[in-house]
């Protein structure tokens, strides 16, 4: 069986984003990257609203990385 897992984080988590999914990803993981895919300097709800939503709606692992990790624990919060 093949996990699905969504990730997304801001512009200061995109490395350890790229890492987890290097070293991860040969294990049948399959990753739904929602971006950011640089570090120009983003807006981290533009990125966390979907992954929550889409992590609700499909019952499925979602990763969320920033530079604190606070803003991102609270936009996701916000969805069962």
């Amino acid at each position: 069986m093949v996990a699905e897992i969504i990730i997304a984080s801001d512009h200061a988590g995109v490395e350890l984003k790229s890492k987890i999914k290097e070293v991860y990803g040969s294990d049948n993981r399959n990753f739904t990257d929602l971006g950011p895919f640089d570090t120009t300097s983003v807006d981290y709800p533009d990125y966390a609203h979907p992954l929550a939503v889409q992590v609700s709606q499909k019952a499925s692992l979602g990763i969320l990385i920033c530079g604190s990790g606070n803003g991102v624990c609270m936009t996701a919060n916000k969805y069962n």
